[in-house]
């Protein structure tokens, strides 16, 4: 991944969200996770453009609408809002945020649609299948889970009206021909042999319209139909970087780097999605990364089912920090993980509380005592290079687990790589003894022991803004140090002050003792 002065772009996107409700920590896993990578590949120097959203055009937020006595586009507007303050809270660094329900995003979606009917792989005729509201998609018997949808337990209805279709099944091989030669668009392995299974077993073509709803985008061929919720949905991450509108903008920054979605939208983003692009005469998306679920207690969150944990419920009291942290730590992303309160708080408590504040709290603590909260250079001794060691490696090792491109994002062992830097600088302290070389006057060993682990320090805190963006700020804030602007600038050992006045100590996780 490139470190260079010269910047490159890093087109990343999440999936859009229903706004029936407000997420909960399934939902904001996602957004945790892709904020992570886009803040990590800016401080690895390129220009990011990261876009989230919310899907607007479904029934259930017309029936959310009308519950609250609301025009369907004045509540997606709240809900707008809505979203975007937990988004804030949760430090999620996006760039843009769409509604399928702007002017924008219905001029890209009419555009898409004409030019895939110019191409002939539109026509119209007569839907009868399952419809499952809550997702918003279709099913044949086959796909059922004893009559009811796979996802929400639920029971779809039986649908029977005149739609339009696209030929999706065209496009079967040239999918099969486009993962064969670029296996990294389908990651990690697990989605890419789940898709190519589905790919083998044969296509049907789809309907991408709805007859009879106002709430949507009028087909431009047929005002009577409404584009289908999920055919205009995918076209979001077109509208973002206008498409149809600003030819040169569009070029700088499609195709897409990487669509970070959840495992059970796979089959809409690496079947449906490419054919549609094929079809339009648009480059695909380089990877789609089908991220696991967050369950709780072995079931996975939906707002369907109502076993729901909000991300306020965790980050308004313990802060977003430490939810960051939790969600990202317990798995590779590829991976399913589990959100336990009790696991939670002992993670909290042990990683934290013990492990990280512990380190900066002592460290800053001595050098107030013995050197009035200065830092600078001493005497080098040969003990000091495995901790140097430990300090360079720790860059290897993140880096290593942020390459996607690898098969998967692990985040959990870049987090894991930082957390045994803070245990070598704990040990490194007890090892050296720093209150026996200030008993024993030796003055300038004590110097260059505390200013190699305020050094470790630095470089703990600049590995974590990805991940834990505002423990990283304060970690620097009481270092009394800039904030790194790119990893090639604070990855140096030598980027440390060689001699530095450091600020106050402050604890960054209170010990906490029950759940809520």
């Amino acid at each position: 991944m490139n470190s260079s002065n010269i910047k490159k772009k890093f087109y990343l996107t999440t999936a859009i969200d229903y706004v029936n409700s407000i997420p909960h920590l399934g939902t904001a896993y996602e957004k945790i996770g892709a904020d992570a990578l886009a803040r990590y590949m800016r401080l690895e120097n390129y220009e990011v453009h990261f876009q989230m959203g919310n899907d607007e055009h479904s029934t259930n937020v017309l029936k959310a609408a009308r519950e609250k006595q609301m025009d369907p586009k004045a509540y997606c507007d709240e809900m707008r809002g809505k979203f975007t303050e937990i988004w804030a809270k949760l430090g999620i660094s996006y760039d843009d945020f769409i509604q399928t329900s702007e002017t924008r995003h219905h001029r890209a979606a009419q555009k898409l649609f004409e030019t895939i009917l110019k191409t002939g792989d539109i026509y119209e005729g007569l839907y009868e299948g399952w419809y499952c509201e809550s997702c918003e998609a279709f099913y044949t018997e086959k796909d059922l889970i004893e009559g009811l949808c796979p996802h929400h337990k639920s029971k779809p209805k039986w649908l029977s009206e005149k739609n339009f279709f696209f030929k999706l099944s065209k496009y079967r091989q040239a999918l099969l021909d486009h993962i064969a030669a670029h296996p990294e668009f389908i990651l990690p392995e697990i989605r890419r042999n789940e898709i190519l299974s589905l790919l083998k077993s044969g296509l049907d073509d789809i309907s991408v319209s709805r007859a009879g709803f106002a709430w949507g985008i009028p087909l431009p061929n047929d005002p009577t139909h409404v584009v289908y919720v999920w055919f205009d949905a995918l076209i979001n991450y077109l509208t973002a970087v206008a498409y149809g509108v600003d030819e040169e903008k569009f070029s700088k920054w499609w195709p897409a780097d990487v669509h970070i979605i959840g495992k059970d939208i796979t089959r809409f983003h690496c079947v449906i999605w490419p054919a549609m692009l094929m079809s339009a005469g648009l480059d695909l998306p380089k990877t789609v990364f089908g991220h696991g679920f967050v369950y709780l207690k072995g079931e996975k969150m939906s707002k369907s089912l109502g076993n729901v944990v909000t991300p306020l419920d965790v980050a308004d009291v313990y802060g977003a920090d430490a939810l960051r942290y939790y969600l990202l730590r317990g798995s590779s992303f590829g991976a399913d993980g589990n959100f336990t309160w009790d696991d939670f708080i002992k993670r909290y408590n042990a990683d934290l509380a013990n492990d990280l504040g512990n380190l900066l709290n002592r460290s800053l603590g001595m050098a107030k005592k013995y050197f009035n909260g200065h830092t600078q250079e001493g005497e080098e001794a040969e003990s000091d290079r495995a901790l140097i060691q430990k300090a360079g490696e720790t860059g290897r090792k993140v880096r290593e687990a942020m390459d996607y491109l690898r098969g998967d994002l692990q985040y959990h062992r870049a987090l894991e790589a930082v957390w045994d830097l803070i245990g070598a600088a704990d040990k490194y302290i007890d090892s050296s003894a720093p209150w026996t070389l200030k008993k024993e006057g030796k003055e300038t060993r004590l110097k260059q022991v505390l200013h190699n682990v305020f050094n470790c320090l630095r470089l703990i805190g600049m590995w974590l803004l990805p991940f834990m963006p505002a423990t990283a700020e304060k970690i620097y804030s009481q270092l009394r140090l800039p904030l790194p602007k790119t990893f090639a600038e604070g990855a140096p050992w030598t980027a440390m002050p060689v001699e530095h006045e450091l600020g106050v100590a402050a604890p960054l996780f209170p010990r906490i003792e029950a759940a809520l």
